[in-house]
């Protein structure tokens, strides 16, 4: 089933614009999903919103958003004033500022989205815009309201189309210094990192999406067929558990690594 645009609007460079539309990147939903039953009844358990005070369901279309502003006490907001915040980047993305593509740490990037014309009038401008940033090997920066909240925006050019990543704000990433700040420099053995470059080099592999395999879905509907077929699935014995304060002989670890990937090859 192809993707669906989740969003239109126009990208806008200065004085030029382009309408678009916005895709998701990312999907689950090749993902093996469950749902929760009854073990008594085998019925299926439906969740959904109860008044905290009588225990009565709500539904759905009395349900509000409230702001706390005091012990039960709320400011309410309906759908139509949530709509009421007219900004404008909730229609256009409007790129304010440019910087190296690898100035932005992966650290920042949040959701990608696939960004592409959605009329053939635009396509012109949009590829100006989109090979531009990829002969100055730069990402534009804009912000655009999505998910009820006006995010940062980066926006990279790849193949024929762009990305759009909403980016953390820059209180929700945590200062690495606070983290690595503790860490004291060395400078490693040679012969140490000799090794350690030749066990990089044996497990180089060309990129391919087919590294990114999720094992534990793959044993999931291996189970869900054998258990459609009634047959038995029985649990693994658990692996022993490694000593754990081990002195490591960190030479030795890596002749060992090295010597592991040979055989395998």
């Amino acid at each position: 089933m192809a993707a669906r645009s989740f969003w239109s609007g126009y990208l806008k460079l200065s004085l030029v614009t382009c309408p678009v539309e916005m895709t998701p990147a990312v999907t689950q939903a090749e993902r093996v999903r469950f749902h929760t039953l009854n073990e008594a009844t085998g019925n299926r358990v439906v969740s959904q919103y109860v008044d905290s005070v009588s225990g009565k369901p709500v539904a759905d279309d009395d349900q509000l958003r409230g702001y706390p502003v005091g012990e039960d006490d709320y400011v309410t907001l309906t759908d139509d004033e949530f709509s009421a915040v007219a900004l404008e980047t909730t229609r256009t993305l409007d790129i304010e500022r440019f910087v190296p593509r690898t100035e932005v740490g992966l650290v920042w990037r949040d959701r990608p989205h696939y960004l592409a014309p959605s009329e053939p009038v635009g396509e012109e401008a949009f590829s100006v815009i989109r090979e531009a940033m990829a002969a100055t090997n730069t990402v534009g920066l804009s912000k655009l309201v999505l998910y009820r909240r006006e995010r940062p925006i980066m926006i990279e050019p790849r193949g024929k189309g762009m990305i759009v990543w909403t980016l953390r704000q820059a209180d929700e990433v945590r200062d690495e210094k606070d983290v690595f700040g503790s860490i004291k420099p060395a400078t490693p053995p040679k012969d140490a990192m000799k090794l350690a470059l030749s066990v990089i080099k044996d497990r180089t592999v060309d990129w391919s999406e087919d590294l990114l395999g999720d094992r534990v879905q793959a044993s999931l509907r291996k189970i869900i067929a054998r258990k459609k077929k009634g047959k038995k699935v029985e649990a693994p014995k658990p692996e022993a558990k490694e000593e754990t304060g081990k002195v490591i002989d960190l030479m030795a670890a890596l002749r060992k690594s090295l010597d592991s990937d040979k055989r395998k090859r």
